[in-house]
């Protein structure tokens, strides 16, 4: 019998953890304050107690050595987890992962597997300024050899973690902490879910319908879709019906289930919280744009990003230049009278 409680992503996402750690003693964690704080976003928490610190381990500050670490571990036949407690700390340890990571099962000829998860927080909101507060997931979806997971819901945070940990090459684990319902920070009550207390799987490369509409069809992920279906409820008073694709992961990305929205409803908004320039927003529209002869279009495919700017410490810039629920409805309404917005 299955049994579902209310969780908050950082509890789905420590329970997946533990319950692998449970079946499969080759999986273990690592990083910086996994241990004993269990994770400042509370990813880890309550397993240093279960498990001790043989399995669960605080590191020093030094992303390139551990994440090397968990690449080694790996291919001597480990199933490593480490957090790089935020995207923007990647520049020190990128060696590690783009070219190590990403490439040594190919360069081995398949003979090395590399089942590692590298978990990490991304997001603003929150006035943590530039250099806590990006997303980036391009960046690495950008780079052949690793699959890109980015959860927005309680329920597919568990089931995703699982099949990361269980899949047999490395895989990008984001997290938004804007989502995650710590209690010392405000966030979308929808990211908290009912979640099955027993062990299952999310596929990668299978989007979510997150809700059903006619009119206009917005694509995003994370944090981005607890505020496009927001927006959805809002243009539902409107006479509006919007259709939320949740993409879940980015590579592998289920373009078809995009396709089939955006044939129903004859608009794209690509909303995204990752820069605008040569990102997702920009990936998703090209691929729509290549199958035209298939889709026809009742207005110009519409995106929203943040654009090529630092992210700014100022609550009101931040809140500016990140896409929020107003600019994505204003958005969708411009769609339906056939006005392209400006960008948020």
């Amino acid at each position: 019998m299955t049994t579902a409680r209310k969780l908050t992503m950082a509890q789905a996402i420590s329970e997946a953890i533990g319950q692998e750690m449970e079946r499969d003693p080759k999986v273990f964690a690592m990083g910086e304050d996994i241990a004993r704080y269990g994770g400042i976003f509370g990813a880890t928490g309550g397993l240093l107690e279960r498990f001790g610190k043989e399995r669960i381990m605080d590191t020093p500050i030094s992303e390139s050595a551990f994440i090397g670490a968990a690449t080694g571990a790996a291919a001597e036949g480990m199933r490593p987890i480490a957090e790089l407690m935020f995207v923007d700390f990647f520049g020190v340890c990128m060696d590690q992962i783009y070219n190590h990571l990403a490439k040594n099962t190919y360069m081995s000829g398949g003979k090395v597997r590399l089942p590692v998860v590298l978990m990490t927080a991304i997001g603003g909101g929150y006035n943590d300024a530039a250099q806590h507060s990006q997303c980036l997931y391009g960046l690495f979806a950008h780079v052949p050899g690793l699959k890109i997971v980015v959860p927005s819901n309680a329920y597919d945070a568990k089931g995703l973690m699982i099949q990361a940990i269980r899949d047999d090459n490395p895989v990008m684990y984001f997290f938004h902490k804007g989502i995650m319902g710590l209690p010392w920070m405000a966030y979308y009550e929808g990211s908290s879910n009912e979640v099955p207390q027993e062990a299952y799987t999310v596929p990668f490369g299978q989007a979510r319908i997150a809700r059903e509409g006619k009119d206009v069809t917005i694509v995003a992920l994370s944090q981005m879709v607890q505020k496009a279906l927001l927006a959805a409820a809002e243009l539902e008073k409107e006479g509006i019906g919007t259709e939320v694709v949740d993409l879940r992961t980015l590579v592998p990305l289920d373009v078809e289930a995009v396709v089939r929205s955006v044939k129903k409803t004859g608009r794209l908004l690509v909303a995204d919280e990752d820069y605008l320039n040569f990102g997702l927003t920009g990936e998703i529209a090209a691929l729509i744009a290549e199958r035209l002869d298939q889709i026809s279009l009742k207005s110009p495919i519409r995106r929203l990003g943040v654009p090529g700017v630092p992210i700014p410490y100022s609550r009101p810039l931040e809140q500016f230049i990140i896409p929020q629920v107003k600019s994505i409805a204003d958005a969708c309404r411009g769609m339906m009278r056939g006005k392209v917005a400006q960008p948020a």
